[in-house]
């Protein structure tokens, strides 16, 4: 099906198709109505408050908010812990015996936790880590596959007051080294490897490549992901490497939790940017351990019985709010699964869902696009009516692939949870309430009470298109840019006065539903993930016979978007398809094999103004197969319409 054919489907679908919460569904929701809407604009510091007050407390705030655009403080003076209100407090409510979670290795391996299990595992952890000399505000980076120990380690420092900074597993050394360098971290932990579609990921090497030569870095904890025990991608342990499971052997199974202030660093998570430096931003304690406690319950009508599973990994924020923290927090019974959707088979996740009688499923909607393109039969051999409600996150969810999870995975019977919210949000932020709004195909619907959202034009004015800002502040916001507080006010608060600019178009439509379109500035969404295009331009230039890179995002059926590189080389440079490979693989070195350019497209010259500026516009407008804009500024009109033809033969 071609783009065009897709988007007039979907066209049709958002139109003509609402669907209201089912009276079953309602009958046992937590919100049916529309009073904590009214509620929280009533009284949004009061709203909050009620949240906050769910959580353990060593000490009591003094005040709900104290905001200073574009700095906000909230539970001004009180003090708590993230692990504690995971796991401590559930063993005291009764939750002790009850299981936490249920983890499966892409090999089948399996290991289930109880809250009381897991907060031992959690206690021994961070008694090793302060055994290793970690303490409070000490830096600790995690790099791990899908496993416990990664939840494990996110806890364990959190207890003792570490903030970690998790990387993704499928990231490169480089991408490894340079968030360790940036947020000057004291401890990495990694694993000899992890399963990937069958084959191994060299974990162990990949960090020794990234810490060689980094002297802040003391100690590496190594996991031995084998489950008898065989170190695996030829692991091998030098000077400053422990093996996790020595160190936890000797450790004591309580730890005191750390009180911490309210504003205290929790977390530090690289995200990319407009630039070709990551992000780190920061999430603290309080505010957002109340948000994500809030939306895990009334987004996914979270009951005690359930059993959750958020497909997302660790290392992205998914994983740390709705894997980690917002369940934890809810006390809930959730999956974890190390491997691929489709290893050994097209089937994977609905035999997962079947066997451990999964009843909310969060996933992303590039996943659900590819479970279309391999046919509704994998999904029809296997019995998914233990399934209560879907959610999708990641990126906006076309129309089609939202009716197409509602009929063959939701059996019709389900609603849908699209949610919107990113990495600096910390938490959900728009998203239909099941069991009280009605949903349209493709549509996030409305903000999460107590959130301000709307929608503005480039000077500020309130219009129905344009682009989606925040109001006010939130409990669950970033704090700032780890190191970079200028670079937090140009970013998201300088468009305009008091408000927070997302990065993203929207619309909203006559019942005031918003629409996300997608990103407006230089940052691609692949597959749900937030790349910079300047990340993969900087990377494209490291090889030795780029000149010149520009990158932009063309629409893919699949992922979203596909990355499009337009590049030129050096004098002499022979240009054939082993350089398309070998510039590809080198993104994939230098980032990570997310972040490989889809095309390659090698050009004398790159469409540029007067004074030099490289014309993405015109660029994306090739991509994507537009009739192309205004080309008058440039200083060579002729470059972009030989592009175009070459793009065009690429493609053919």
């Amino acid at each position: 099906m071609t783009t065009a054919k897709r988007r007039e489907i979907d066209v049709l679908l958002s139109e003509e198709r609402t669907f209201d919460p089912p009276p079953g569904f309602r009958d046992r929701a937590h919100v049916v109505g529309e009073q904590p809407y009214l509620t929280a604009a009533d009284n949004r510091e009061g709203y909050w408050e009620s949240w906050a007050r769910e959580l353990h407390w060593f000490q009591p705030w003094e005040r709900v908010l104290d905001w200073q655009p574009p700095f906000a403080r909230w539970f001004v003076g009180g003090k708590l812990n993230a692990a504690y209100n995971c796991l401590d407090r559930h063993l005291a409510a009764g939750r002790a015996e009850k299981r936490a979670l249920v983890w499966e290795g892409e090999p089948g391996d399996v290991r289930t936790y109880t809250y009381r299990e897991l907060h031992a595992e959690v206690s021994r952890f961070a008694n090793a880590l302060k055994g290793l000399g970690v303490m409070k505000g000490d830096r600790v980076a995690i790099y791990l596959p899908m496993i416990p120990e990664a939840a494990i380690a996110m806890l364990a420092c959190a207890r003792i007051g570490a903030p970690h900074s998790v990387v993704f597993g499928g990231f490169s050394p480089q991408s490894l080294r340079d968030r360790i360098e940036d947020a000057s971290t004291k401890v990495l932990i990694t694993a000899d490897g992890g399963y990937r579609r069958g084959g191994i990921v060299p974990l162990k090497a990949n960090a020794d490549a990234a810490v060689d030569g980094v002297d802040i870095v003391e100690h590496v904890v190594v996991v031995r992901r084998h489950p008898d025990g065989e170190v695996l991608g030829g692991a091998t342990m030098g000077e400053r490497d422990h093996w996790y499971h020595e160190l936890v052997a000797e450790a004591d199974a309580e730890c005191p939790a750390e009180p911490m202030d309210s504003e205290d660093l929790l977390y530090i998570l690289y995200t990319y940017g407009t630039t070709g430096k990551p992000k780190g931003i920061v999430h603290t304690t309080g505010g957002y351990m109340t948000q994500v406690l809030a939306t895990t319950r009334w987004v996914f009508d979270l009951r005690d019985e359930d059993i959750y599973w958020c497909t997302a990994d660790v290392g992205w924020v998914t994983g740390h709010s709705y894997i980690v923290y917002g369940p934890l927090a809810d006390g809930a019974t959730q999956l974890m699964y190390e491997g691929a959707p489709d290893w050994p088979d097209r089937g994977r996740f609905w035999t997962l869902c079947e066997k451990y009688g999964v009843t909310i499923l969060y996933t992303a909607p590039t996943a659900i696009r590819a479970f279309m393109k391999w046919g509704a039969e994998w999904p029809a051999k296997h019995d998914l009516s233990s399934l209560r409600l879907l959610g999708t996150v990641g990126e906006p969810i076309n129309p089609e692939a939202w009716m197409w999870y509602r009929e063959k995975i939701g059996g019709d019977r389900c609603p849908i949870v699209d949610t919107w919210w990113q990495t600096e949000t910390g938490a959900i932020m728009i998203t239909p309430l099941p069991g009280a709004i009605a949903t349209k195909p493709g549509s996030a619907t409305l903000p999460f009470p107590g959130t301000d959202a709307t929608i503005l034009d480039s000077e500020g004015n309130e219009a129905e298109s344009g682009l989606l800002a925040i109001t006010s502040p939130w409990p669950a916001m970033l704090r700032g840019i780890y190191g970079d507080e200028e670079r937090y006010r140009t970013t998201y608060w300088s468009k305009w006065e008091g408000a927070y600019f997302t990065g993203d178009a929207a619309r909203r439509d006559e019942d005031g539903y918003y629409w996300i379109s997608g990103r407006v500035d230089d940052v691609l969404n692949v597959a749900g993930h937030r790349i910079g295009t300047a990340e993969v331009e900087s990377a494209l230039v490291t090889h030795p016979v780029v000149a010149e890179a520009a990158v932009v995002g063309r629409q893919d059926e699949l992922k979203g978007q596909a990355i499009a590189a337009f590049v030129s080389v050096v004098d002499g440079a022979p240009v054939s398809e082993d350089l398309v490979k070998e510039l590809r693989d080198h993104v994939a070195k230098e980032i990570g094999a997310i972040a490989k350019p889809a095309d390659v497209i090698f050009t004398a010259d790159l469409p540029k103004t007067r004074s030099g500026k490289i014309m993405r516009r015109l660029l994306r407008d090739i991509a994507e197969g537009r009739a192309l804009g205004d080309t008058t500024t440039l200083a060579d009109p002729a470059v972009v319409e030989q592009l175009k033809k070459q793009y065009e033969g690429s493609e053919g």
